[in-house]
């Protein structure tokens, strides 16, 4: 399937974890024909092509969620109205949960015995604000029982953040302090002000299985890309810039059987 895929114009990476046959996922890349996106602020037509294409490929149109870079997460089995929310969950065969990001770190959830499925928007805003945990915690089940994917994000090594950043983790964790190194450069200029101005290179991915383990979570999977420095691959905002920055869609549903 990912082979025709990219053949008609779109490419993506299929998640390397042992989830059941019967759970499907995808997250798209940058790649493919032109005239087809999945999320481009500055071409609609690019991305209605881009969506009509890969509806050819999942079984529903996936539900595309009003990201907000909270921790709200939509039932998909119950009516959702278009409400803002950073994640989504179904135990319906063949509903599409899906997010949308460049440079935020999409998250796959599955049950290992199929019966539950869920996708999360987690930058480091909602991760702080507990998108993950919200998620685990939509799916109703023994968190033991869950796998989670890591999707492609921006790596520790370019994701430079302020002390806010460090201290929206931190004062409530102290032991998220191992997810933060200070910048070089900053680190090598002696008269910055070390409490508020110094700057931190944060890990998303170290974060976000942070948080996992905290909810129970242990068995956790990818995490080793990054969107920014990656630019054959995948869009980034920080590298280039609101107007110009795409998004990938990462999915997950489940079959029939």
């Amino acid at each position: 399937m990912a082979a025709a895929l990219a053949a008609q114009g779109l490419d993506w990476i299929v998640p390397e974890w042992p989830a059941p046959s019967r759970v499907h996922a995808l997250s798209t890349t940058r790649n493919g024909a032109a005239g087809h996106a999945i999320d481009f602020a500055a071409s609609a037509p690019r991305v209605a092509s881009g969506r009509e294409l890969l509806r050819h490929f999942v079984p529903t149109e996936p539900v595309w969620l009003r990201q907000v870079h909270g921790a709200a997460i939509a039932d998909l089995d119950a009516a959702y109205g278009g409400f803002a929310a950073d994640g989504s969950v179904t135990r319906t065969p063949g509903t599409v949960c899906a997010v949308l990001t460049a440079d935020c770190l999409p998250v796959l959830l599955a049950d290992r015995d199929s019966r539950v499925v869920a996708a999360a928007h987690a930058g480091w805003r909602g991760l702080a604000a507990g998108v993950i945990e919200a998620a685990v915690a939509g799916l109703s089940i023994d968190p033991a029982s869950v796998l989670a994917w890591l999707g492609p994000a921006i790596g520790p090594c370019v994701f430079e953040v302020g002390s806010e950043v460090v201290a929206a983790f931190c004062d409530p964790d102290p032991g998220a302090a191992e997810c933060f190194v200070p910048s070089t450069k900053m680190s090598m200029n002696m008269n910055t002000n070390m409490s508020a101005d110094m700057k931190w290179h944060a890990d998303l991915y170290a974060l976000a299985r942070r948080k996992l383990a905290r909810a129970g979570v242990s068995a956790v999977y990818g995490g080793d890309r990054c969107t920014l420095s990656e630019s054959e691959f995948f869009h980034s905002y920080r590298r280039d810039g609101a107007g110009a920055s795409g998004r990938m869609a990462t999915m997950i549903w489940l079959g029939s059987q």
